[in-house]
């Protein structure tokens, strides 16, 4: 008797199933279709496309006054060009990208989408965003982390991509999004962080991510402890978790935290 495979079509889909149960013979056909994307023109030289609930998740972070605004993954950049139009006068934007070639894509669409008033405000950079903190701490007023996602759509466009798939590539995912909200939370003064992951990742697995976050991030508000929903909302101004479905099936869990200032 052979061993049960542990990658591939079978397993995705086996995966997936046990994961979603019923709701995944809907989703499944959904991520073969084609995604759908929105022009984005308000104050750009021309429009840019990009996913309906990207436009919204970065809407969704909160203005702030002649502060400095960091989008810690940004590349390919359709997300920042909306954080650049919304800044204001006296404030600054950080679009971050710790892949060379990403980052490159990225200059290349701030310079080609972007007024030369607005683009002067937008500083790039190419730090590995998990170890932001040895570069600088608590600098950065509001910070967007669009953290990588499992790329179910991609996965199941390529049979080379589907044939390597198991479920160890969720784990790594998840260790990396962990680090990357460390990262964000040394460098944040007390405002705001906009956490986005895809909804693919279960509510289960995101309180799993929260509950090892906080637990190996001590602060005079947040000992060593089991985190329950009803605890980060009690002691994390504003945490509040909702669904986007612009543009389903690419929904978003969008996480908003405001750092106490005795969160030091």
């Amino acid at each position: 008797m052979g061993k049960k495979a542990v990658s591939g079509a079978e397993t995705f889909h086996s995966y997936y199933s046990g994961l979603f149960g019923q709701r995944w013979n809907s989703l499944y056909p959904a991520l073969l279709g084609e995604p759908h994307s929105v022009g984005f023109s308000e104050k750009l030289l021309k429009p840019y496309f990009l996913d309906a609930g990207s436009i919204e998740a970065a809407r969704a972070l909160p203005a702030v006054t002649g502060g400095a605004v960091l989008d810690m993954c940004a590349a390919p950049g359709g997300k920042s060009l909306i954080l650049a139009v919304q800044l204001d006068s006296d404030s600054k934007l950080t679009a971050n990208e710790f892949s060379r070639q990403r980052k490159q894509r990225l200059l290349n669409v701030l310079d080609e989408y972007l007024p030369s008033d607005i683009r002067e405000k937008v500083t790039v950079t190419g730090h590995d965003a998990s170890r932001w903190s040895r570069y600088e701490k608590e600098a950065y007023d509001r910070i967007l982390l669009d953290v990588p996602c499992s790329s179910e759509r991609h996965v199941l466009a390529s049979e080379r991509h589907l044939a390597e798939w198991s479920p160890a590539r969720i784990k790594t995912l998840s260790q990396r999004q962990w680090a990357l909200l460390s990262g964000a939370w040394l460098v944040l003064k007390p405002g705001d962080i906009l956490y986005i992951q895809p909804a693919l990742f279960r509510r289960k697995k995101m309180m799993i991510l929260l509950q090892n976050f906080f637990q190996n991030t001590p602060t005079p508000e947040s000992p060593r402890r089991n985190i329950h929903p009803r605890w980060l909302k009690k002691h994390y101004t504003g945490f509040i978790s909702f669904l986007i479905q612009a543009s389903a099936p690419a929904p978003f869990i969008i996480l908003s935290f405001k750092r106490n200032r005795s969160d030091r």
